[in-house]
Formats: structure tokens, sequence, C-alpha cells
């Protein structure tokens, strides 16, 4: 595989995470307008990334590849559990 094939293939596999990586804590501050913002967006940005994407590679050693669904809820689901922790909205 050439390296310009490897590099599309890798970050085709990174885009999802990216992608919610960016627009939860977007969402996030619609949603909880009146709680106040601890973390900055970029830390919850890299954060988030992060966490999504070693959720992508635990569903590719798993499933043996990507693209599953439950590998999606579960990034998800993360996510927001980061997102929640970031925002301390434990503290209503």
């Amino acid at each position: 595989m050439a390296p310009t094939d490897l590099l599309n293939h890798v970050l085709n596999w990174l885009a999802p995470a990216l992608w919610l990586a960016v627009l939860m804590p977007l969402l996030a501050r619609l949603v909880a307008r009146r709680q106040r913002v601890v973390a900055a967006y970029w830390v919850q940005v890299v954060v988030s990334f992060g966490l999504n994407s070693l959720v992508l590679g635990l569903g590719l050693w798993f499933f043996g590849h990507d693209g599953k669904m439950l590998t999606y809820a579960g990034m998800v689901l993360a996510s927001a559990s980061i997102q929640w922790l970031l925002l301390r909205s434990w503290r209503l």
C-alpha cells in the first residue's frame, strides 16, 4: 500500500471521531445554556477526539474490522460521558 493510500485510510477512519469531537461541545453549549463552561472549547475537542480515537481502535481490535454500529454507539457514549465530566454536570 502506498503511503498516500495509508494516509487516506487513516484519515477516513478517524473522521467520525473528529466530527463527533468538534460537534459535541457545540451541541452541549446549546443544550446546557445556563451551565457555566469549565473547560475551554479546544480542550473539550482534544480530549473527546483522543477518547473517540481510542474507542475506534478498540472496536477495530475487538471486531477485526471497522464500521460496526456498536463501535459508533460506544464512541457517542464515551463522548457524551467525557462531556459530562468536563462540564462538571454532576454539580447541578
